[in-house]
């Protein structure tokens, strides 16, 4: 089974300073530290996918009606104070064992090496329904 895990990232929830205070050493020891887990996910036979994000003040917002011109606004909202920092696609044997691998990138080093425990969200990745011919 495909799952998605959401790396979530939030001032409220999480006691670390903001990835932009972080030093060279300590952004570097979490990226390395993301690569050997796609490196070791990959070796497993588990990751499909994986990516960060650009920070939401890149994001736009895109609406879109029948007939009209789609409307592009800049986002998401200022008073955001939750976003989405990436994410893997990884097919797993288990459900336990998605959030087994959710829970070691929780972990992930941030300022002092002190793990982040960051929010991991586990979502399902649901299949098309069979198409009747």
């Amino acid at each position: 089974m495909k799952y998605m895990l959401l790396m979530q990232f939030s001032q409220e929830t999480t006691d670390f300073a903001p990835i932009g205070e972080w030093t060279p050493e300590e952004f570097k020891a979490h990226i390395a530290f993301m690569k050997d887990t796609n490196l070791k996910l990959t070796e497993a036979g588990e990751l499909v996918d994986a990516q960060g994000l650009a920070m939401p003040d890149t994001a736009k917002i895109v609406r879109s009606h029948a007939g009209g011109t789609p409307v592009v606004t800049e986002g998401p909202f200022a008073e955001t104070k939750e976003f989405l920092a990436g994410w893997w696609i990884v097919d797993c044997e288990t459900p336990e064992r998605a959030v087994e691998i959710a829970a070691y990138v929780s972990a992930a080093p941030g300022p002092k090496g002190e793990p982040l425990n960051m929010p991991i969200e586990v979502r399902e990745v649901m299949s098309a329904p069979p198409t009747e011919l």
